[in-house]
Order: structure tokens, then C-alpha cells, then sequence
């Protein structure tokens, strides 16, 4: 992988909500966020953490990291460029709607 860091975070498994599952992923990209600001890495890109074998709603989870990443991106000026990838088409129609609104 061409990458000069990576950052690792370990998301939330989805128990429907009880356990402050959306607050945990927000914390997962708000501490990846910090990290790239503090070794200032200009360009970042996420999958879409806990969408997996953790089976968070993907609509809700997408939002959550969309809603994260610009929340960051208003108070800070340090990142060029953010990147939302992932393996699932599913997925990635769902950023696309999402960011394109």
C-alpha cells in the first residue's frame, strides 16, 4: 500500500443503537481527523468503519462520517483531501447521494 501512515481505528459492533454505537463511530473518525492533523498528513481516506461484519446501518453510518469529516474540515484548515472508499457498490452509491446533495 502506498501510504506514508495509516491510521487504524476499531468501530462499533451494531447492538440497534443501546450502546452509544452512533457516538463511538463519530469518535472513531474525529480521532483518525485529530491524527492526520497532528502529523499533518494533508490527504486521508476512510472505508466505511463498521459497516461490515459490525453491520452498522449503512445509511446511518455514512452519515455519520460525512457529517464528521465537514464538522472537522469547518474548524480546521489542515486537510486537502478526504476520500470515502469502500468494497460495496452499495455503499459507495450511498456517499455518492449523499455527498452530491
Amino acid at each position: 500500500m502506498p501510504a506514508k501512515y495509516v491510521i487504524h481505528t476499531v468501530g462499533p459492533v451494531w447492538h440497534g443503537g443501546k450502546y452509544n454505537e452512533r457516538e463511538k463511530l463519530k469518535s472513531c473518525y474525529e480521532t483518525a481527523l485529530i491524527l492526520a492533523k497532528e502529523n499533518e498528513i494533508k490527504t486521508i481516506a476512510f472505508p466505511a468503519i463498521s459497516c461490515g461484519v459490525y453491520h452498522f446501518p449503512l445509511d446511518e453510518a455514512c452519515n455519520i462520517a460525512t457529517d464528521t469529516v465537514r464538522e472537522f474540515i469547518i474548524k480546521n484548515d489542515c486537510l486537502e483531501k478526504v476520500i470515502f472508499i469502500d468494497i460495496n457498490d452499495t455503499i459507495i452509491e450511498i456517499y455518492k447521494r449523499i455527498l452530491n446533495q
